[in-house]
């Protein structure tokens, strides 16, 4: 048991994220009280049936009554319109963040609709897999994760001190950094890998010339890692798109001269310039291991289809 941080924590969105925070806060005891919101009748039911709360609402702006931490885990399009529902109800004092992984666009769209008093400190966990819902998330998600803070200049210390130890808790490490700077980082980390791997699936959905049923049947591991990606959540990848647009669009504009780059060393025979690139690259995938984002396994859990293992 951590110690309880809050009184009433409010989540807004129970989706894979949502769900993730309230397991941790149930099983390190960080609240007296969790409240639910999700518009959603039937995902409200199914969190109440995995218990992941005390109060289940459909109403947002009845669930943030009196909450001292209000977490708004929706789609970054949802952004605003949350915000303004809740903003009556916002209690002095209560701290309103949200777990969205744009930030200048989620900060433009909630910061207008504030109230007076109320701490917002933007912030986005980098963790998740390609599930959603209610029941793809579990407890332990965040451990050794970073979660970045894009406060605004007028950010209480104190209020950003205590978010910043409610992630602590939930086992991330914490950041800070400029809203653009966030989104043109996550446009290369995250936004742009996802971009490419719903273009490569879609890609071999459409050959004539190779049927759906060899792509599934003899996928190697490559277009599977690929097919995991682009299994993640539609809406939420949609809303990325529009409104990371421009640092996406600045980062697809270099991939593709690095890629005709590639192309023309293909072409050529240029097999030191191949080489060269892939020995690079490869030097990235054990900075990452050794940073501890990921673990040196050789099969990403494809050991799973072995019945031995």
């Amino acid at each position: 048991m951590t110690g309880i941080l809050f009184d009433r924590i409010t989540l807004i969105g129970i989706g894979l994220i949502g769900s993730s925070i309230a397991r941790d806060i149930k099983e390190l005891g960080l609240a007296r009280e969790v409240v639910i919101s999700t518009r959603s009748e039937a995902t409200l039911k199914r969190a109440e049936e995995l218990a992941l709360g005390d109060r289940y609402e459909t109403s947002a702006a009845e669930a943030v009554k009196d909450a001292d931490l209000v977490i708004v885990s929706v789609p970054v399009g949802s952004s605003g319109a949350v915000a303004e529902q809740i903003a009556p109800n916002l209690k002095p004092g209560a701290i309103l963040t949200d777990v969205g992984s744009t930030k200048a666009s989620v900060i433009a769209q909630m910061a207008p609709h504030v109230p007076q008093g109320v701490h917002f400190i933007p912030g986005h966990p980098l963790a998740g897999t390609e599930k959603s819902g209610p029941d793809a998330g579990f407890a332990g998600l965040f451990k050794g994760r970073w979660c970045i803070f894009t406060p605004l200049p007028e950010t209480d210390a104190t209020a950003l001190e205590k978010l910043k130890d409610f992630w602590i808790a939930l086992g991330s490490r914490v950041d800070e950094m400029d809203p653009q700077h966030h989104d043109k980082v996550l446009a290369i980390v995250s936004h742009l890998p996802h971009i490419i791997a719903y273009n490569i699936v879609g890609t071999a959905d459409d050959l004539e010339t190779v049927t759906e049923s060899e792509v599934i049947k003899y996928s190697a591991s490559g277009f599977r890692d690929f097919t995991r990606l682009a299994a993640s959540d539609p809406t939420m990848w949609r809303d990325v798109c529009l409104h990371n647009k421009d640092a996406i669009l600045e980062m697809l504009a270099r991939f593709s001269e690095d890629l005709a780059y590639l192309q023309r060393a293909i072409r050529w025979g240029e097999g030191d310039k191949l080489f060269e690139l892939f020995s690079r690259t490869r030097t990235i995938r054990r900075s990452i291991v050794q940073a501890g984002q990921d673990v040196d396994a050789p099969d990403f859990g494809r050991h799973a289809l072995d019945p031995k293992s």
